[in-house]
């Protein structure tokens, strides 16, 4: 450091104003990549839940009849 100029050819306060300046700009890009993939992975959960639903419908319209004519019970538990 000669000069109060450091080897990034900053002096200590320049390179503080611009890390200043920086970090906001750094948290809200960080903030805009968070949302954007809460975003998608909360459209693609409910495409999700919109698939299980159907199927789901399927399966509760479309059950087997069991030995006596009568529906069985939709579930196996």
């Amino acid at each position: 450091m000669e000069n109060g100029v450091n080897e990034a050819g900053m002096t200590g306060q320049s390179g503080c104003r611009r890390l200043m300046t920086m970090v906001p700009l750094l948290l809200v890009l960080l903030l805009a990549l968070i949302l954007f993939g809460a975003g998608f992975a909360l459209k693609a959960l409910w495409w999700i839940a919109v698939v299980v639903l159907v199927v789901w419908l399927l399966g509760f319209v479309m059950r087997s009849t069991n030995a006596g004519g009568g529906r069985g019970r939709w579930y196996r538990w």
